[in-house]
């Protein structure tokens, strides 16, 4: 469900529907934060004051702001199975509007982490977006270190700004973190140390 798609309930055509902490109703995703806050998932219809809000893609998008109560603390998590000692890729979509005079604020940031650690603040800095949400691809890696790795995505804007958009999560599986060794085994140094005798013979045979 990373273009969170799937809600209960469902939002519909040219609307939202706000989302509590501890909230299960954003499929496979737990919205995170402190109480009082929330965050919104948003139909790619839906239009306010300055701008439309298109989704990056499918039918919804995720306002990690909420609806009108923005707090560094909100946002959403999701536990997936990890392989340990594989790299992972995270990819993912912040969509942001430059509204400097009305409520929706100028940049857009994600804070993103993974089972506490941080991977880094991801801002959409667009200044020619007045008028439309548009969107931004970031990607970022980390190395499993257990079974089970919660992925984090926080709200980073300040309680001015009240439009932050993420959309279209994808976790792709890499494979281990380092690839087989260039080492050659003893025997191929033993053959290898074969071949050069031996063209260390031809060299002498031929010079004399």
């Amino acid at each position: 469900n990373g273009s969170f798609e799937t809600t209960s309930p469902t939002v519909a055509a040219g609307s939202f529907e706000n989302f509590l902490p501890a909230s299960t109703g954003i499929t496979a995703w737990t919205v995170v934060g402190a109480a009082g806050t929330e965050v919104s998932v948003v139909n790619t219809t839906y239009a306010s004051e300055c701008c439309v809000f298109p989704a990056e893609n499918g039918s919804n998008w995720l306002d990690l702001t909420g609806d009108g109560t923005n707090n560094a603390t909100e946002g959403v998590a999701q536990t997936v199975t990890t392989t340990v000692g594989d790299e992972y890729a995270l990819s993912f979509w912040v969509g942001n509007v430059y509204d400097p005079s009305g409520v929706f604020g100028t940049t857009s940031t994600a804070d993103v982490s993974e089972n506490g650690t941080s991977l880094g603040a991801f801002e959409n800095s667009c200044t020619t977006c007045t008028t439309t949400l548009t969107w931004q691809l970031f990607t970022t890696t980390f190395t499993a270190t257990s079974t089970a790795t919660t992925v984090q995505f926080l709200n980073g804007d300040p309680v001015s700004d009240n439009s932050n958009g993420l959309d279209n999560v994808s976790l792709v599986d890499d494979g281990p973190a380092t690839g087989p060794s260039s080492t050659p085994e003893p025997a191929s140094l033993l053959l290898l140390g074969s071949g050069l005798l031996s063209l260390a013979g031809f060299a002498r045979r031929r010079t004399a």
